[in-house]
């Protein structure tokens, strides 16, 4: 596996832990305290939005690792080759 398509992977995971954290964290506020957080008949929220933003997301991630993915690599190497045993 090459080093970009790990940052690839890393970048996915972090937007999806994210956006869990994030709707944790609500629903830890909704339960503590609801008059902030008036229920709706569709609690789903709106799941082709949130499609339309992890793969922005992802997208965005990939395209900036295409750009910046060598320059990363060679950091990275050179860092690595500087670490005594």
């Amino acid at each position: 596996m090459h080093f970009s398509d790990k940052l690839v992977g890393i970048g996915l995971a972090l937007v999806i832990n994210g956006k869990l954290m994030l709707r944790t964290a609500k629903n830890a506020l909704r339960k503590k305290f609801p008059a902030l957080f008036p229920t709706t008949e569709n609690e789903a929220g709106d799941v082709p939005g949130w499609v339309l933003i992890t793969l922005m997301s992802a997208i965005l991630v990939a395209g900036l690792l295409a750009l910046a993915g060598p320059a990363l690599e060679r950091l990275f190497n050179q860092a690595m080759s500087q670490v005594n045993p």
